[in-house]
C-alpha cells in the first residue's frame, strides 16, 4: 500500500502544499477538481501539472470530483457532463480514479430518489468503464451492505468505492473492518481519516435533507479527530485491507484542526507504524 495526502488539507497554495507533501514522505496526492486545476484546464495545462507533481517524486492517487449530491437526485445534465470530463482529465493527470459523494442510498429501491441515483450513477459508471476509469463512490452516507447492493444493481465494472473509514464511523455508525470485507470487490482507493459519532442520526438529514423532505441536522452529531484518536480500529482495518490484497493508497484527509500540516505529518508516521508500505 501507499500513503497519500489530499493537497487541499494542507490549507496552502498548491506549490507549497506539494512541497509539504513531499517533505512529510507522502507517495502521492489527491486534489479537488476546480481547486488545484480549473474545470476548463487544457490537456497541455494538465500535463504541466502532472510533470510538476512527478518532479517532486509524487503521483496522483485520485481526483475528487464532488459537486454536491443534487446532480444525482436532479439528473443535472451539466454536472453529469462535467463529471465525465473530470474522469477524462484524471487520466491525463496519471490516475484513473475519480472519487465523489452521491448522496444517500435509500433503504428501498421503490422511490424516485433511488431511481434517479441509479440512472445517473449507471451513466457515469459506464462512461468510466469506456475509458478504463473508475467512478469511485465514497462511503459514509449509508451502511456498507446497502451501498454494495446499490453498486451491484448498476452492473458495471466502471463503478468503484473510495472507502473512508471515518465517515462510516461518524455518520453511518458502521464498522470499517466489516465494510472492507463487504465492499472488497469495489475498493480502489481509501481515505485515512478518523472520527467519532457524537450521537446516532439519520444521514439523510446531513447529506441530502432537501431531497427527502427533512431538516438539516447540523454538524455537531460527529467529530473528526487525528488518526488513532477516534473510532477506527486501525490495526484491524489495515489488516483487513491487506487480507483482500488492496495495494492502493491510504490518502490522508484532514478537514479541521489548527495545524493540518503537522496532523498530516503525524498521520504518515502513524500509518507507517502499521507497515503499510
Amino acid at each position: 500500500m501507499k500513503i497519500g495526502a489530499i493537497i487541499e488539507s494542507f490549507a496552502k497554495p498548491f506549490d507549497e502544499a506539494l512541497a509539504e507533501a513531499k517533505k512529510i514522505g507522502a507517495d502521492g496526492i489527491q486534489v479537488y477538481a476546480g481547486h488545484s486545476f480549473s474545470f476548463d484546464a487544457t490537456d497541455k495545462e494538465l500535463k504541466e501539472i502532472r510533470k510538476k507533481v512527478e518532479d517532486h517524486g509524487l503521483a496522483f492517487s485520485a481526483i475528487c470530483g464532488d459537486f454536491g449530491c443534487g446532480m444525482y437526485y436532479e439528473r443535472d445534465r451539466a454536472m453529469i457532463d462535467r463529471e465525465k470530463r473530470i474522469l477524462e482529465m484524471a487520466k491525463i493527470l496519471g490516475t484513473n480514479i475519480v472519487t465523489t459523494h452521491i448522496g444517500v442510498v435509500p433503504e428501498t429501491e421503490n422511490c424516485i430518489q433511488y431511481e434517479s441515483m441509479h440512472v445517473v450513477c449507471k451513466e457515469l459508471a459506464d462512461f468510466a468503464k469506456s475509458i478504463d476509469g473508475h467512478f469511485a463512490v465514497e462511503t459514509g452516507p449509508e451502511k456498507a451492505y446497502l451501498l454494495k447492493a446499490f453498486l451491484d444493481n448498476l452492473g458495471s465494472d466502471g463503478v468503484a468505492v473510495n472507502l473512508d473509514p471515518a465517515n462510516l464511523v461518524m455518520c453511518a455508525g458502521d464498522d470499517p473492518v466489516e465494510a472492507v470485507k463487504i465492499l472488497k470487490d469495489y475498493i480502489v482507493h481509501t481515505h485515512a481519516k478518523d472520527g467519532v459519532q457524537v450521537y446516532p442520526f439519520d444521514t439523510k438529514q446531513l447529506y441530502a435533507p432537501q431531497y427527502y423532505g427533512l431538516e438539516f441536522i447540523g454538524l455537531d452529531c460527529f467529530k473528526e479527530v487525528p488518526l488513532g484518536q477516534g473510532g477506527v480500529n486501525w490495526k484491524e482495518y489495515i489488516a483487513a485491507l491487506k487480507s483482500i490484497g488492496f495495494d492502493g493508497y491510504l490518502t490522508i484527509e484532514r478537514e479541521c484542526g489548527e495545524n493540518p500540516a503537522k496532523d498530516i505529518g503525524d498521520a504518515v508516521k502513524f500509518l507507517e507504524s502499521f507497515s503499510v508500505r
